[in-house]
């Protein structure tokens, strides 16, 4: 299907908003990228014709992507993209002020509570999945692998002031300063990461670069030989020949099984444990009542598995779409995964067991 292969510098009438970075990076206390390219369609829509969609930086190509092609069919269509962290993509969602939230992580019960209370419902779609990765500078060459334990020695808030040299990590490394990158508070990605890896969702390390915006977590590590980040494999596959990625070695798993690389492979088919996780849209069920939004959320289910590939995601298999879509057409209203089990598949979860 030669309309799914992205397009480079077309963007036809889709509006990109980047939040303000929120880490500070080369002596810059504040960073914004904004992309505006109208078309006299765009400029002339209407809010019949508009999408608003906000959140995840993780899950932003992959929208994007569903966009600039949606729009290649609908041209009176209008999608307006931001990037302000899965946590900031909710708080918009539940006031009202978005139709759609990119999420890396499922749905928290406290934003479900806020949703509840302006009484916004909404359907929440599995869209593809994704591996957390670990990174360092390229001349990092003393990492083979790392362990949870040692993960969480380096990321847990008593880790602040305290874990400052590689090290003390582990006895062997060098005497060299750790300088740690990742996503900021309002990341899904932070969520995920920070309640696999330090039992305790938000809980990390203040003294960190943080920033929303997954390319500043790029070029911070990758010009830094003491640097350490993460960020979705997505980016990591985007920016792989100014990286190198870490297996991760899960203590949790007794059967004795070696470090695990984050490949589409071993993250598709359960090996990369515990950092990968399902990718999600949830779209506002007033905003359902839209045409528009219909045909855009059927446009995307029926591609997604494309555009997670073309984007360096991991797509769902055929038959987990096919669950996912029946899900939307019967506008299935509320959370399946907020809460649900550690390691239970999307299929299984769709599947009620």
């Amino acid at each position: 299907m030669n309309m799914l292969k992205k397009r480079k510098g077309d963007k036809n009438d889709v509006q990109i908003a980047r939040k303000p970075m929120t880490g500070v990076i080369m002596g810059l206390a504040l960073f914004c990228v904004c992309l505006v390219i109208p078309t006299t369609f765009a400029q002339a829509a209407s809010p019949q014709a508009s999408i608003r969609i906000d959140g995840s930086s993780t899950v932003f190509p992959i929208t994007e992507a569903i966009a600039e092609e949606f729009n290649a069919i609908e041209r009176t269509a209008r999608v307006t993209i931001g990037i302000s962290g899965t946590g900031g993509g909710f708080k918009k969602f539940c006031m009202g002020e978005i139709d759609m939230v990119n999420a890396s992580r499922p749905i928290k019960a406290t934003e479900i509570a806020a949703c509840a209370a302006k009484k916004i419902d909404f359907v929440e779609l599995p869209i593809a999945y994704d591996g957390i990765v670990v990174v360092v500078h390229p001349t990092n060459k003393w990492v083979d692998h790392l362990t949870v334990s040692d993960l969480k020695k380096m990321w847990e808030p008593a880790a602040q002031g305290k874990i400052t040299h590689w090290n003390q990590v582990r006895p062997g490394w060098p005497n060299l300063e750790i300088h740690l990158s990742g996503p900021g508070v309002d990341s899904g990605t932070f969520d995920f990461f920070t309640e696999v890896i330090v039992g305790k969702s938000g809980a990390a390390r203040g003294d960190y670069t943080a920033s929303e915006d997954d390319n500043v977590l790029v070029h911070g590590v990758a010009t830094d030989p003491g640097a350490l980040g993460f960020f979705g494999l997505a980016y990591y596959e985007a920016n792989k020949a100014r990286l190198r990625a870490i297996s991760i070695d899960d203590q949790n798993d007794t059967n004795g099984r070696s470090p695990v690389a984050a490949t589409r492979e071993n993250i598709l088919e359960g090996r990369y444990r515990p950092l990968a996780r399902p990718l999600f849209i949830y779209m506002a069920k007033p905003a359902l009542a839209r045409p528009v939004m219909v045909r855009f959320v059927d446009f995307y289910l029926k591609n997604a598995a494309a555009m997670a590939t073309d984007t360096d995601g991991v797509a769902l298999p055929e038959t987990v779409l096919s669950q996912v879509r029946a899900r939307f057409q019967k506008r299935t209203i509320g959370s399946a995964f907020s809460g649900a089990a550690a390691g239970a598949t999307v299929a299984d979860i769709l599947a009620g067991r």
